[in-house]
């Protein structure tokens, strides 16, 4: 009976995750242009995707601006039907409605999934004469306002870990914002700019061509093993920024909770959890079911660090 049972299961998997593949191709809709974190975690999805629901395509579409706000303040003009799908992250949502300067509210926002994580990083490129954390710090002190660190957008997770960063080793260093991390590399590749406030996803995606100083990790990353935690150089940093899939609010609350559900089987598949490790991308799985709760959380967190960082005055 036992046996039964388990090949019952077997021959019954391939089913139940048919049932949550949409009938027709989805529209996955990037706030930031291609190249940096998103739009990889948004091909890897892509790839998988297609693998267990080859019936239908994933169209990926950009339109990146106000460091993501711009595709946020027009996401619930898209059709509520559960093929049109928007690339979301924290805290970039909380922060920016707080700062005042886009088009949307943090509850215009309606998150269905948020599906990885990925660590702060300090990043200088290979060529730069900082070797350490402390390296870096002892110029910024020495010269304040002279070095000069790029970050993907205005009031985001890479602009509140700068100011974090300053504020904690009591340095003035320059934050300088990009449209996405895609744009950022360029300037940091270039030394036009003196390091970056990115993520452990950018460090990896650009080892050989960039120096990763400290990551804000509880322990280690095992693809840049030589590169300290801020907790092992004394401070107790550990954050990052949130990825996930958001929809307009018009779409029903079965075509959100299907969504979450393949969104999630999508982040248990053996090929994403190998493309995820490979970019760096720590892997969550908020759904549905969590999402009132997490947000609730997320969102008194990031308005309490706002405050800090004077957003909105």
């Amino acid at each position: 009976m036992n046996k039964l049972v388990a090949l019952l299961t077997i021959v019954a998997a391939p089913a139940v995750l048919a049932q949550a593949c949409p009938d027709k191709n989805i529209t996955y809709w990037q706030a930031f242009p291609p190249g940096g974190e998103s739009d990889i975690s948004a091909r890897h999805q892509q790839v998988v995707l297609k693998k267990n629901c080859p019936a239908i395509d994933t169209v990926i579409q950009y339109k990146p601006g106000a460091g993501g706000g711009l595709m946020w303040a027009q996401m619930n003009q898209l059709p509520g039907d559960g093929l049109d799908v928007v690339g979301i992250n924290l805290p970039h949502i909380v922060f920016q409605p707080i700062e005042g300067q886009v088009q949307y509210k943090t509850d215009d926002v309606t998150p269905v999934f948020w599906f990885h994580y990925t660590p702060d990083a300090l990043v200088v490129r290979e060529e730069s004469p900082f070797k350490t954390l402390q390296d870096f710090v002892k110029a910024a002190q020495s010269d304040p306002g002279k070095l000069s660190l790029g970050g993907s957008g205005q009031n985001s997770a890479n602009h509140a870990a700068h100011e974090r960063l300053d504020a904690t080793f009591g340095v003035k260093t320059t934050y300088v914002p990009f449209k996405g991390t895609g744009d950022m590399t360029t300037s940091v590749l270039g030394g036009h700019v003196d390091g970056a406030m990115s993520y452990t996803a950018f460090a990896i995606n650009n080892k050989g061509k960039v120096r990763a100083l400290a990551v804000a990790m509880d322990k280690r990353h095992p693809l840049l093993p030589d590169t300290p935690t801020f907790r092992e150089l004394g401070v107790d940093w550990v954050d990052g920024a949130y990825r996930g899939i958001g929809v307009p609010k018009s779409t029903p609350a079965g075509a959100k909770k299907r969504l979450s559900d393949l969104w999630a089987k999508l982040n248990n598949d053996p090929e994403m959890k190998e493309l995820a490790a490979k970019s760096g991308f720590e892997l969550v799985n908020i759904g549905s079911d969590q999402m009132d709760a997490f947000m609730k959380d997320k969102i008194q967190l990031y308005t309490e660090g706002a405050k800090r960082l004077n957003l909105g005055k």
